[in-house]
């Protein structure tokens, strides 16, 4: 059974880093596209950077530069680098993943981000 499950969440103040952790249980994600998706209060789900099984990765405009995507092939994660936080990238972010299936049908719980001005 294939399941991803986030981590790393918590409060920053503005500025600061995180690193957010997505752990995948059944499926190796060396050959399954991963994505982190936020969706703050109020707000649609959005699209944060993703990964493919090539390795090739994708931003949206507002994480070029400060987020960076990672895959962990040992620890069977997929990572999250924030850096230079703002009070906008306030969110829950999630976890989903293709689990090398095709469909983007896996989702994690979420991980609350909050950063405070």
């Amino acid at each position: 059974q294939v399941q991803v499950m986030e981590s790393g969440g918590g409060l920053v103040q503005a500025g600061g880093s995180l690193r957010l952790s997505c752990a995948a249980f059944g499926m190796i994600v060396g050959f399954s596209a991963v994505a982190w998706y936020r969706q703050a209060p109020g707000k649609q789900r959005e699209l944060v950077a993703k990964i493919s099984s090539g390795g090739t990765t994708d931003y949206a405009d507002f994480a070029k530069g400060r987020f960076t995507i990672s895959r962990d092939n040992v620890q069977n994660t997929i990572d999250l680098h924030m850096n230079s936080l703002k009070p906008e990238d306030t969110a829950v972010y999630y976890c989903n993943t293709d689990a090398g299936l095709g469909d983007w049908d896996f989702w994690g719980q979420g991980t609350q981000v909050t950063v405070s001005s």
